[in-house]
């Protein structure tokens, strides 16, 4: 039986810093809103802008590590899928309508970082351990797994700046 598809990927802006909570069991839950334009034609054929917010929901380390990137302004990409809560209050139905973020990569502009200073954006996944660039306090000096920039790059700087057409 072949199994449903339920995989997005957004890329906006932060429409407040990230909050996060803990679990009682001790888990971070950080959650955040994304804003996300489109154009898209008028009915009288005219471009228009189009804003979507989005709930966004981040879980465990990865929510604590990426707490101080994750600021208002931010513009980043999210991958990760739709979940649906449901519950009942006050003896109406209730539902709500989130994305689950598998990973979360920091692009440029706005919020109180503006990239990793070598050109790149950052990425950080449930697969992959978190990695602070430039030696920040939270990066474990004994694991390599952790090094930036990464091994077999030499410390070598890409800059690509030159050859952007626009």
């Amino acid at each position: 039986m072949a199994s449903d598809i339920n995989h997005v990927i957004l890329v906006g802006r932060l429409t407040r810093d990230i909050e996060l909570r803990y679990t009682n069991g001790g888990t971070c839950v950080g959650r955040f809103s994304l804003a996300v334009n489109r154009n898209k034609r008028s009915a009288d054929g005219q471009w228009e802008e189009e804003t979507g917010f989005f709930d966004v929901v981040l879980w465990g380390k990865q929510a604590e590590s990426l707490s101080t990137y994750l600021r208002k302004g931010k513009q980043i990409a999210v991958e990760g899928s739709l979940r649906q809560d449901r519950w009942e209050q006050d003896g109406q139905k209730r539902s709500r309508v989130e994305i689950a973020a598998n990973t979360v990569q920091l692009l440029g502009g706005g919020g109180s970082s503006g990239g990793n200073g070598y050109g790149e954006s950052d990425s950080y996944s449930a697969a992959q351990p978190f990695r602070q660039p430039n030696g920040a306090a939270a990066q474990p000096a004994s694991d390599s797994r952790f090094s930036y920039p990464p091994s077999g790059n030499d410390g070598a700087v890409n800059d690509f700046e030159d050859d952007i057409p626009f």
